[in-house]
């Protein structure tokens, strides 16, 4: 039988000692060495076919290299490149992630956070979180390194990254008046949620500046941020308020539904009625005639939030900011129009 190959024998192939090519086959430790060092090391290592023994190197070190990433909703085409930015600062650092999915169940959250913590992960970055989260609250209480993405819990100290909400829906409100509209619904996300609840906030605070009365707007409350619940809160809107000429939805998955809804029953977009949403998820612009809504960093955000949690981890005596508002943008495609009705 084979010889697993080891340090020394790497060492031996390269003339370097063997505590070099432990620092350069380390991530987290190979700094100090030369670009040059580092890659001949590597190359030696695969060409003996070395494989580093993660079990001897969590003993060692007390780490496991791993982190956890949480998201509510696998279908949810926001995500992919989140988490491609969050592996792209954790890969680079030598961590492998753990990605589970919470299928926005509270009960099955709390479990899968006791389940990577039962797998020893070093940290956890948590897209899924609800505004009042008491298991990782615990968790984070505890010392296991947390991060929060998308989303925020409140009343703790848990650093998160969040998009300006705020702007986001002062962006589309301002399109939506300037085009003409007055009578404006709002679709709001569900109300445990961060993200849901300060958007709606900032569309109250926006229909007060504007001078708007209770007869202008209506208000619907989604369960989930999808397109069932999109189409549900449509015909609520609809019932309610029949002479709404436009509807501010808090994320896309919802205003894809409103538009499936208003569709069925003859009302087309923006002919009709305009219909606007939040996050530019992928593939938007080819779906006719391209929603127009509010762009959030993704890909930026999932990095962002991984240096965070990286930093909690290798220098927990650091201090990080507990806040990272990222900018967002207006994107104008068709779903917005003049208001049909006077």
């Amino acid at each position: 039988m084979r010889k697993r190959p080891t340090l020394k024998d790497i060492a031996r192939a390269t003339g370097v000692h063997p505590s070099t090519v432990s620092r350069a086959l380390d991530a987290s430790a190979r700094s100090s060495l030369s670009e040059e060092v580092v890659e001949r090391v590597r190359e030696a290592a695969r060409t003996l076919g070395y494989r580093p023994n993660r079990v001897a190197f969590s003993l060692r070190k007390q780490k496991t290299m791993t982190v956890g990433v949480m998201i509510p909703d696998i279908t949810n085409m926001i995500f992919p490149p989140i988490v491609r930015g969050i592996e792209s600062v954790m890969e680079a650092a030598g961590y492998a992630s753990i990605l589970v999915n919470t299928d926005s169940q509270p009960r099955r959250e709390q479990r899968l956070v006791e389940i990577l913590q039962e797998r020893g992960v070093d940290g956890i970055i948590h897209t899924a979180v609800l505004r009042s989260d008491p298991g990782i609250v615990e968790a984070a209480r505890q010392g296991l390194p947390v991060v929060t993405l998308n989303r925020r819990i409140e009343e703790t100290n848990i650093p998160y990254v969040i998009n300006d909400e705020e702007d986001g829906i002062r962006l589309v409100f301002d399109l939506l008046r300037r085009q003409g509209h007055r009578r404006i619904a709002h679709l709001a996300g569900p109300a445990e949620l961060s993200t849901g609840r300060l958007r709606l906030n900032a569309f109250q605070a926006m229909v007060d500046a504007a001078g708007l009365g209770p007869g202008d707007t209506v208000i619907t409350e989604a369960e989930r941020f999808d397109e069932e619940e999109g189409r549900r809160c449509a015909a609520e809107i609809h019932a309610r308020a029949p002479g709404t000429t436009a509807v501010l939805c808090a994320n896309d998955r919802l205003a894809l539904g409103a538009m499936s809804f208003f569709q069925s029953v003859g009302r087309s977009c923006p002919k009709d009625i305009s219909i606007t949403g939040f996050n530019d998820m992928p593939l938007l612009e080819l779906i006719p005639p391209g929603l127009t809504t509010v762009r959030i960093q993704q890909f930026e955000a999932g990095a962002i939030a991984a240096r965070l949690l990286l930093s909690l981890i290798e220098r927990p005596d650091e201090s990080v900011p507990q806040a990272t508002i990222l900018p967002v943008g207006l994107v104008e495609r068709g779903t917005v129009a003049p208001p049909a009705l006077a």
